[in-house]
């Protein structure tokens, strides 16, 4: 399966060097190029790609915009922020936009196809530096508790990085059984995306998660 993709960043020659990467990889297939939020929203509607390299800090409209309008309008195309800015406000702002993935410009090319091919796949993507950040920043206010028992094994698959089919085989119930209990968990968490649900067991639990 080929992933088709949109590279938005204001730097031309960023965009290059990314192109040239990503064409290591068979599976990837750069099919446009945008130099700032809104011509990313443009080429978004007429090529429907699979992902977005979206750049936050960009002229005429910013990577955080972008990423909300083309969440709201294209929800089948998954968007992954590629960026130096490392604060706190802007990547809780990118997450609550939609975006499955924060990763650094430090970013290997072998860490970046991957996290590509793990988008597809419905798989949060993080860089270290990113998780370390949003770790410390999440509420201890005993959410966990109004999850079920089935939530609660549902929500560590997805914090160990399955895709809804992968948790659906994991615990033998159906993908559609999955993606309602995951809404739930949503819901219950006050989470708006299944980044910040990730995000939030983490925090919560994270050794027992790292020990599973």
């Amino acid at each position: 399966m080929t992933i088709s993709i949109i590279i938005a960043d204001d730097h031309g020659i960023v965009r290059q060097g990314l192109r040239m990467y990503l064409q290591l990889d068979p599976q990837l297939q750069v099919v446009g190029e945008a130099s700032n939020g809104k011509e990313a929203l443009d080429l978004a509607g007429k090529l429907h790609p699979d992902v977005v390299l979206m750049d936050i800090l960009m002229p005429v409209m910013d990577g955080l915009e972008a990423t909300t309008a083309i969440r709201k309008q294209y929800p089948d195309t998954e968007v992954i922020a590629l960026t130096s800015v490392l604060d706190d406000a802007t990547i809780q702002q990118v997450i609550r936009a939609g975006a499955i993935g924060y990763l650094l410009k430090d970013t290997s090319s072998d860490e970046l196809c991957s996290a590509i091919h793990a988008a597809m796949a419905g798989q949060v993507q993080l860089s270290r530096q990113v998780a370390l950040r949003m770790v410390t920043r999440q509420s201890e206010a005993g959410l966990l508790k109004t999850l079920t028992e089935r939530e609660m094994e549902v929500l560590r698959q997805m914090a160990l990085g399955c895709s809804n089919k992968e948790i659906a085989l994991n615990l033998y119930i159906t993908e559609k059984t999955v993606k309602a209990h995951v809404s739930s968990i949503l819901s219950k968490l006050g989470a708006v995306s299944r980044t910040q649900a990730v995000l939030i067991a983490m925090r919560l639990r994270l050794a027992k998660l790292e020990d599973e």
